[in-house]
């Protein structure tokens, strides 16, 4: 009985801990940061280097962007 308990118990922690859920706040829009009315281009080229993304660019288009470093082939 009590082998029945602790299994019980760790089958509990388990489903309660592998249960998650992903709520995106109100207003906010999926994607990589695209403009209204954007449609998505793949892009033309590898990736430059780690931490860069994807993103629409509202005077150039679509083109890798680093937080910190910035749109890649000198994007403002």
């Amino acid at each position: 009985m009590k082998l029945l308990t602790v299994t019980r118990m760790a089958t509990v922690c388990i489903t309660v801990a592998l249960s998650g859920c992903v709520v995106a706040p109100l207003g906010a829009r999926p994607g990589y940061g695209e403009s209204p009315g954007v449609v998505y281009v793949a892009p033309s080229y590898a990736i430059p280097g780690p931490g860069y993304a994807w993103q629409h660019h509202g005077r150039f288009g679509w083109g890798w962007r680093h937080p910190g470093h910035g749109w890649h082939r000198g994007w403002r």
